[in-house]
Formats: structure tokens, sequence, C-alpha cells
């Protein structure tokens, strides 16, 4: 793994935190750090952070999935839930080297694959996923209706 990539823990939930709100603006200051603490404390998950002199600029949080993945062949498959790196830092191979560091992680936990998702409309990160060697399996379209 890269010198500047650790692993995410409890100590640097805070830094994990302000990133993640930036990546996940729909979600609560108390119930992203609850669901946080659940990912930093399970074994099939990881937040791995980009440490860059004193400061977290980036992370990568990746899970291990016994469910199906989309256009997955196998299982266990290991799954980039998601990944943020802080605006001035962009372009400079930070998320590439989170992105590896996360298939490495899943490699040694006995994935084969590896697999992410993009929201339809984030041209940003499907171009991202694209220049690093990821190929597009399907397109969805989720629907809900509400029934009661």
């Amino acid at each position: 793994m890269n010198k500047n990539v650790v692993f995410g823990s409890l100590e640097n939930i805070d830094d994990i935190l302000f990133m993640a709100l930036q990546l996940w603006t729909d979600n609560t200051y108390d119930g992203l750090r609850e669901e946080l603490t659940e990912i930093l404390n399970n074994e099939k998950e990881t937040i791995l952070l980009y440490k860059l002199e004193n400061e977290f600029i980036g992370f990568n949080h990746v899970a291990i999935r016994h469910d199906y993945v989309e256009g997955s062949n196998s299982s266990p498959v290991g799954f980039i839930e998601g990944i943020f790196v802080k605006e001035n830092h962009r372009g400079k191979g930070i998320a590439k080297i989170l992105v590896r560091s996360g298939e490495e992680w899943a490699k040694s936990r006995g994935c084969t694959q590896i697999g992410s998702d993009v929201e339809f409309h984030n041209v940003e990160s499907y171009n991202f996923h694209k220049k690093i060697g990821y190929t597009e399996v399907n397109r969805i379209i989720c629907f809900l209706k509400n029934i009661g």
C-alpha cells in the first residue's frame, strides 16, 4: 500500500466525517457519524485515508459484499462504496492511489473482482472509473412507489 494511505479508525472519525459530509450531502452529521462508527467497527469494511503531511485529504470506503454485485461472476466481491478527494487536491492521482489500495485490501480478503457504481448524472466519477480501468457493465434506473 502507498505510504500516504492509512486505515481509518475511530481516532480520525471527525476527519472522515468532514469529507464524507461533502460527498454524501443528504446525510446528517449525527446519522453519518453513527454509520461511520459502524463501518469502522466492521471487519468486512474499511475506510482508507490519504494523508498529506498532517492533513487527511481523501478517503475510499471499501466493503466486501457477498450479495450479487452487478456484472460480477464471483463472490465475495470488493465494492467501492464511496471515494472522495478534497477539491484542491483533485487531478493529482490521489483517488487512483486510494482505489488501488482498496483493490489490494479486497484482494487480500479473497476477492477476485471489485465493483463500483456512480449516479447517472455524475460524469466526473464515470470518466474517472473508465480512466483507471473499470468497465461499465450495466445501467439501471431505480423506481419507487409509496403504497402505504
